[in-house]
């Protein structure tokens, strides 16, 4: 038997006792906790390289991945490679690392992890146990998701060590997480289909284009067992509408976890994950919502949800058939599920998550009902509508963003009106203070018939509330005296404008604009040469009157102020004489 002190088990951050024997290898937290052990037969192959503490020795395993175990110093290789050799019959290979720091290189998919070649060296390693997801980011890019254990470093290797092994675990071990990675893969690829005998055919007219990227990403799903989960398909929905994160998808439900499968993106979410689960009819009488709430929250890039929110229409029936054994349906699921369902969508999907994962489904509340006798409220957050609903221990803002408030947090909810106008006296807002200096939640925008059903509901749950309305409404009276006084100040002085309109017609009002160039040319601007190049040439103005008065030689006419006639002439006389 060969004993080292000071090792790391997978990135743990205690050290402990490493022992290798005949019979295989173990490893004890010096500071007390579960011992991991491998057995023998287990082990195929073992690595040594240098590390992050020392040196490291990687150990592949049939069924446990890769485990980690650093902190060996340069003396130790020569005892690790002899007792290798000697009690497993493994060589014990050298693996060097490239150190050039370059961000380009080939991606390497071996039996349990991803290698990062620089140089025909790895620049480093993923093992396949901690990838949780990946998606197709863009045309050429591959988003790489790790996993997180729900409960923190608490889940990592230290003290959950040996059957509770499970994804993550390395992740839990540092305080800073690396969370996602992007691989950027561009070009495409030959690929060449199999034969039914597995040899390749060599007919060049069987050679498939495939994007890189695309060819790396259904790999990596492959490798690492992410479009797979254990057991069957027990129901599958199709083409559900959700909210949060905006998309259709299918939803597939398993034993321990369901999955949806979008265009782009593709989640596994386990159902311990499932913290919350809530049946919401929509206050439009068509839909009805069902928010789930995750812990950890689901991720897509930069981008976290807590909640999924799905919509169903209300009329819409569904009849299914669960994939499951009878024996499976009268033993763990007895009580809990039905072999068959012909109901309203919305109500099979519920009905299966509470039998699969044992959630308790929530409803909103029988102490509220809106002025339109519905379970939520209009209002805003902001810049997004959505609807409050008033649940029997907490308030659900959704669609977006999806909001819980318990009400065991809250200190104080303020009601309050924005503004003084009287348009204002239709809505009004409601401000949710948070315990211990918390964070505040304006929902805006509610209509004014829902004041009195939420005073009757926040007085029932026994929340603390304050009504700055009332205050408001002397300043808001005075507001509507003011715009009354305003609105008819405006009537005043419309009113002369419209009378100064008719003076402008009067036979003695006089345009001095008009007659800024001649003030005697009063006939000229009148008559038809106005209309034409503006010449003063008589024959011009003769030839272009049409309908006027009497015209001398000199092109003179004396107009009045109403007819716009020569003066003793009838409407229909028509006289023109042309000056030489």
């Amino acid at each position: 038997m060969e004993s080292f002190e000071r090792i790391y088990l997978d990135l743990s951050k205690q050290a402990g006792k490493c022992r290798i024997a005949e019979t295989g290898l173990g490893w004890k937290p010096s500071g007390g906790g579960d011992t991991f052990t491998l057995d023998a037969s287990n082990i195929t192959s073992a690595q040594w390289s240098r590390a992050a503490k020392g040196y490291e020795l990687k150990i592949l395993s049939r069924t446990s991945g890769v485990i980690q175990l650093d902190g060996f110093v340069q003396e130790d290789f020569d005892r690790v490679t002899k007792a290798f050799k000697l009690f497993y019959g493994i060589n014990l290979e050298t693996k060097e690392h490239a150190l050039r720091g370059w961000n380009w290189g080939k991606g390497e998919f071996g039996k349990a992890e991803l290698a990062f070649n620089v140089q025909n060296r790895p620049a480093f390693e993923i093992p396949y146990t901690e990838i949780s997801n990946t998606n197709l980011a863009g045309k050429n890019e591959v988003a790489v998701e790790f996993s997180l254990p729900a409960g923190g470093a608490e889940t990592g290797t230290n003290g959950h060590l040996g059957g509770a092994r499970s994804r993550g675990r390395k992740a839990g071990a540092a305080k800073d997480q690396l969370v996602e990675m992007r691989f950027y893969i561009p070009g495409t690829v030959t690929k060449k289909e199999k034969a039914e005998d597995g040899d390749e055919k060599s007919e060049a007219s069987d050679a498939e284009e495939q994007n890189a990227a695309t060819l790396f990403y259904d790999t990596l799903i492959d490798k690492a067992e992410i479009g797979d989960v254990a057991g069957d398909t027990f129901a599958t929905f199709l083409d559900v509408l959700h909210l949060t994160p905006r998309g259709r998808f299918d939803v597939d439900m398993y034993e321990n976890s369901f999955r949806l499968r979008g265009k782009t993106y593709d989640y596994k979410i386990q159902y311990e994950h499932i913290k919350k689960f809530m049946l919401l009819p929509k206050p439009d009488d068509m839909h009805t919502l069902i928010t789930i709430g995750l812990d950890p929250p689901l991720r897509q890039g930069q981008t976290r949800y807590p909640f999924l929110v799905m919509q169903f229409k209300r009329e819409e029936e569904v009849v299914i058939e669960l994939n499951m054994t009878d024996e499976m349906l009268e033993g763990k699921y007895k009580g809990k599920l039905l072999p068959r369902y012909e109901q309203p969508q919305h109500s099979v999907v519920a009905q299966v998550f509470r039998g699969l994962a044992g959630k308790k489904v929530v409803t909103p509340s029988k102490d509220f009902s809106s002025h339109h006798q519905q379970s939520g409220v209009k209002c805003s957050i902001k810049a997004n509508e959505g609807h409050l609903f008033c649940l029997d221990k907490s308030f659900m803002f959704v669609p977006k963003p999806a909001t819980y408030i318990s009400f065991d947090t809250i200190s104080v909810i303020v009601m309050s009106r924005v503004g003084g106008a009287v348009s204002a006296s239709r809505t009004f807002d409601i401000t949710i203070t948070t315990k211990n200096g918390g964070s505040e939640h304006q929902f805006s925008n509610i209509n004014r018939e829902e004041q009195k059903p939420l005073e009757d509901f926040f007085a029932a749950k026994g929340l603390k509330t304050r009504n700055e309305m009332l205050d408001d409404s002397s300043a808001l009276i005075q507001a509507a005296l003011n715009d009354a006084d305003i609105n008819s100040s405006e009537e005043e002085i419309v009113a002369p404008r419209a009378d100064r309109g008719s003076a402008d017609e009067d036979d003695e009002s006089v345009d001095e604009d008009f007659q800024s160039e001649d003030e005697s040319d009063v006939a000229e601007e009148y008559d038809s040469a106005h209309e034409s190049s503006g010449s003063g040439s008589d024959v011009e103005m003769g030839e272009g009157d049409e309908e006027g008065g009497e015209v001398d030689g000199g092109g003179e006419m004396e107009v009045d102020g109403k007819g716009g006639k020569a003066e003793g002439e009838g409407p229909k006389r028509k006289k023109v004489k042309v000056g030489k």
